[in-house]
């Protein structure tokens, strides 16, 4: 069975014959993203699926944030170019969360913790965060928590 990482690999010379600019281009900063998180730190390391499906959701944050900031900017074509990039990372990572799933998350933490009140938005996020792992935005969670107890 092959790791992420190698899928990655495979896909971009793939892409590179097919001449597929868009993807060649995002394939290849992914794999730098993935190759710069493996060396940071004190001891270089082989990343696990999960650590490179972090990387991939930060990447593809940033992709979508560039997109909007683009757009706001009126410059359409760096946009939609930052869009496209997004889309190909997104073909990487685990299916995102509904809203009725997420909120369903939230709702049975809230119940596994006695949580109630804003003040114990911390510990039901400590509960919910695993269980969604990179299935939907630490925001969305966020903001999902922060709605549900009433703060």
């Amino acid at each position: 069975m092959s790791t992420l990482k190698e899928k990655l690999e495979n896909d971009l010379s793939t892409a590179m014959k097919a001449r597929d600019q868009v993807r060649t281009r995002t394939l290849r900063m992914a794999l730098t993203a993935v190759k710069n998180e493996e060396v940071a730190g004190k001891q270089a390391r082989e990343l696990s699926d999960d650590d490179v499906v972090k990387v991939l959701t930060r990447e593809a944050k940033k992709r979508r944030e560039a997109a909007a900031e683009f757009a706001k900017a009126g410059r359409e074509e760096q946009a939609q170019a930052e869009r496209d990039e997004g889309a190909v990372l997104d073909e990487y990572l685990p299916a995102q969360l509904t809203d009725e799933e997420l909120t369903a998350l939230v709702a049975d933490a809230i119940a596994e913790t006695g949580a109630a009140g804003p003040r114990a938005m911390g510990q039901v996020m400590k509960v919910v965060n695993p269980k969604v792992a990179g299935r939907a935005e630490g925001g969305r969670v966020a903001a999902e928590v922060k709605r549900q107890l009433g703060s």
